[in-house]
């Protein structure tokens, strides 16, 4: 008797496809403060000093999460696609300062991409009044 690749095996309660949302929430949190931390990095190299994080920022994954819908999707997208402006941003600024060069104009080039990055995901924050995912 040939079984179903798509079907659980006999006697596994709950075995089959997984759920991953609580995982990638947990994913999106911790790319989430790198990105923060990272973008305090290009602040000292830029010569800037870091912003004080609100609640509302360091709440982000939090808030979408228990958003939920397409506004998560977005917010997942969005800090998927800020990391990989950030790495390689963020590299190229320590091995330019490793080699001595200033780094404060490209460093304040980058920090401008990513607050106007960061404010653009801050932006699907529901307004007062849409009710979240329960």
């Amino acid at each position: 008797m040939a079984s179903n690749p798509q079907s659980p095996p006999a006697g596994m309660p709950g075995a089959g496809r997984a759920e991953f949302g609580q995982a990638t929430a947990s994913t999106m949190s911790m790319k989430w403060s790198a990105l923060l931390d990272a973008g305090d990095l290009v602040c000292a190299l830029a010569g800037i000093a870091p912003e004080a994080r609100k609640a509302e920022v360091r709440n982000f994954p939090a808030i979408m999460k228990d958003t939920g819908g397409w506004r998560c999707q977005l917010a997942q997208n969005g800090v998927d696609d800020l990391a990989a402006i950030m790495e390689p941003g963020l590299s190229a600024l320590l091995a330019v300062r490793a080699r001595g060069a200033n780094t404060g104009p490209a460093a304040l080039a980058l920090w401008h991409e990513f607050h106007a990055a960061r404010a653009a995901l801050l932006a699907l924050v529901p307004p007062l009044g849409i009710k979240r995912r329960a």
